[in-house]
């Protein structure tokens, strides 16, 4: 046998050997043979005991856990309230509300309502002895307050009557019921007066020949006319002179081409013949000798028509009607595009999801998710934390209703105050959440098609109240403005 090949069978020899005592280890014990034991009568043999279940060999790492998906919070579940609100407009030639407060439960509730007054008007009627009241933090009575006992399954009926300054417009006045803290609403509802309809005074259209298109449209036509008249004069002018032009040239012509004068063919006949000053003296013209041979006068060609120019003054009163006929049109289409911009559109832009809204106090405004809903803004209330020297905190009462057809989160952040000198602040999440008893309301979502009330606090620098609040359901939501009384 080759030596190379006793080489290849001793290699593989150990390779099997080593693979045998690796496996070695991994077999299952097993105990020696028992010695068998003579056969002795006794009972019946026992059944087998069942074979013993194998443990898994501990690794010493922790198993990881079953992939399970991150769970999303509950949307805010509203409990419901003891006490509702609901509110109708009267048909009244002055504004008038009619507030019904129910109290469901079987126990009485004690509640303070508040019902707020729009800018401009005041209180003439008030029923259940309710007072009208300056809110803390106005300057001015902007709100109606009764401080009722509301017996168990009972209906309480307010009534209000309101007087303002502008006549003719609509009026919406809120009202909520609060805890006995004041600062917790129960619930709030809304209405709307809408005073009787006012006559629309005729507006008479102006005669045909004032209205700015028939006056543009008359100005160009007699421009038009105008300037064809003149081109036709001028047109007849040129052509007369070109015509005696002509006529001036034929005779010219003729004339040139007639006998000679006799003065340009020499000395008359008969004269005495002249002596020149170094020739001898030449015999009378009338010879034929001395006449030689005569050749017409070439024609003259005739002079070329001069091309005649527009005056001056025609073509300064051209241009002059031509740019006061464009003046006039640039600044009747200049009026016409500024007196259909709207004043009060807000800007909108590609990246914004929707369209602004703005409205006062009371009025529900519908952006792309949420319509939102201010029923009332007050500035320094009680059973807030405090807040810092210099600072003050405001409260606002908001509806929030989701309007799609699944769960919406909003933020904190992107609701603002705006204060009167420009600047804005968001909502201040902690103190929030203590007027909420402790949940946090941005950290929930809104169900689909549910209605949440909930106040809203705002931490200002100063005395003076937000003018305005802008809410919104999300980051390119274009949101809605609350105008602030």
């Amino acid at each position: 046998m080759p030596a190379s090949r006793r080489h290849h069978r001793t290699l593989a020899v150990i390779v099997n050997c080593l693979g045998v005592l690796a496996a070695v280890p991994a077999l299952p014990g097993t105990a020696p043979r028992a010695a068998a034991a003579p056969a002795q009568p006794g009972p019946a043999a026992a059944a087998p005991a069942p074979a013993e279940r194998a443990t898994p060999i501990p690794t010493g790492m922790p198993a990881a856990p079953p992939a399970v998906p991150p769970a999303s919070p509950a949307p805010i579940q509203m409990s419901k309230p003891p006490v509702t609100v609901a509110m109708t407009a009267a048909n009244t030639p002055a504004p008038g509300y009619q507030i019904e407060v129910r109290n469901a439960g079987s126990t009485p509730v004690d509640t303070t309502v508040r019902q707020e007054l729009p800018a401009g008007s005041q209180a003439t009627t008030v029923t259940a002895g309710g007072r009208a009241t300056r809110a803390v933090g106005s300057s001015g009575v902007n709100e109606i307050t009764w401080r009722l006992r509301l017996p168990a399954r009972s209906t309480t009926t307010l009534n209000t009557a309101l007087s303002t300054t502008t006549q003719g417009r609509s009026v919406t006045a809120p009202a909520c019921a609060y805890g006995t803290d004041g600062t917790r609403p129960y619930d709030c509802a809304t209405a709307t007066w809408t005073g009787p309809g006012v006559p629309v005074a005729k507006v008479t259209a102006a005669p045909v020949w004032r209205r700015p298109p028939v006056l543009l449209g008359a100005l160009a036509a007699v421009l038009v006319v105008t300037v064809g008249v003149l081109l036709w004069w001028w047109q007849r002018r040129r052509q007369r002179s070109r015509v005696a032009t002509g006529t001036g040239d034929s005779a010219l012509a003729r004339g040139a081409g007639g006998p000679a004068s006799p003065a340009a063919s020499g000395p008359a006949a008969g004269a005495p013949a002249t002596r020149g000053t170094d020739g001898p003296v030449h015999p009378g013209a009338g010879s034929p000798a001395d006449r030689g041979t005569v050749y017409p006068r070439p024609a003259m060609p005739p002079l070329p028509g001069q091309r005649r120019k527009p005056p001056v003054w025609l073509l300064v009163g051209v241009a002059a009607a031509v740019l006061a006929g464009l003046v006039g049109v640039g600044a009747w289409t200049a009026t016409q595009r500024v007196s259909a911009i709207d004043t009060n559109k807000q800007p909108t832009s590609g990246a914004w999801i929707g369209r602004s809204v703005t409205g006062a106090v009371g009025v529900p405004l519908r952006e792309a998710a949420f319509e939102f809903t201010v029923y009332r803004v007050a500035c320094g209330t009680q059973g807030l934390p405090s807040a810092q020297a210099g600072d003050r905190q405001c409260l606002a009462t908001v509806g929030v209703r989701n309007l799609t057809q699944g769960e919406q989160t909003w933020h904190g952040q992107l609701q603002r105050a705006y204060l009167p000198g420009g600047n804005w602040v968001a909502a201040d999440e902690d103190a929030t959440r203590v007027a909420n008893l402790g949940r946090d309301v941005f950290a929930q979502p809104v169900a689909a098609g549910s209605r949440v009330l909930l106040p809203l606090v705002f931490t200002v620098h100063g005395t003076d109240p937000p003018r305005q609040l802008e809410l919104r359901s999300g980051v390119f939501s274009a949101g809605v403005r609350v105008d602030v009384p």
